[in-house]
């Protein structure tokens, strides 16, 4: 399957994408092309866009959202770049996003499946189940209730299976959990 073409015309209009911190001084020789409503402004290349913007994450009807080059409070300004080919479609129902877990950071994120390497088997969820079990996978990793009434010798082994079950399986949260009990 390939991805849809993006351009200056169409990148707004239901998309997910992950765009990259840059510093201000890299567009400070550039004209802004357009300014949302919402106050965002954008700087349009060849190679995709510059969007300079206090608010990522849930934009319109896009899902957009934002590697910081430090921690990032939402209401900075910042300024990020996003090729053309980082745009994948988006809508609510489709089954077009996987979850990956970095267990060092403990963090959490959602992939589009047009992103995904050939050999990386992932399991596709919609917007929702994939915000729920990044919910639940955030809740095993930092978290001990969950674990209360389960069976096991190490809490660290189990966190670590559950989470593997939760990112690699279809499995919901107590699906997963029912193994666990005496």
């Amino acid at each position: 399957m390939t991805n849809k073409t993006y351009t200056k015309l169409n990148f707004h209009s239901h998309t997910f994408c992950i765009w990259k911190e840059v510093p201000f001084n890299q567009i400070k020789d550039l004209k802004i092309n357009y300014t949302s409503q919402s106050g965002s402004q954008y700087i349009f290349t060849a190679e995709g866009l510059y969007r300079i913007s206090n608010h990522w994450g849930r934009v319109a009807n896009c899902h957009w959202r934002l590697i910081p080059l430090t921690e990032f409070k939402n209401q900075n300004i910042t300024v990020a770049f996003a090729q053309w080919t980082d745009f994948y479609s988006n809508d609510d129902t489709s089954k077009l996003f996987y979850v990956k877990v970095n267990r060092e950071t403990k963090e959490v994120n959602f992939y589009h499946k047009l992103s995904a390497d050939d050999n990386e088997k992932v399991v596709l969820r919609n917007a929702k189940d994939t915000a729920k079990t990044i919910r639940t996978i955030k809740e095993v990793l930092t978290q001990d209730d969950w674990a209360k009434y389960l069976q096991y010798d190490d809490l660290e082994t189990l966190r670590s299976e559950i989470v593997n079950e939760l990112v690699h399986t279809p499995k919901s949260f107590l699906e997963v959990k029912k193994t666990y009990l005496g």
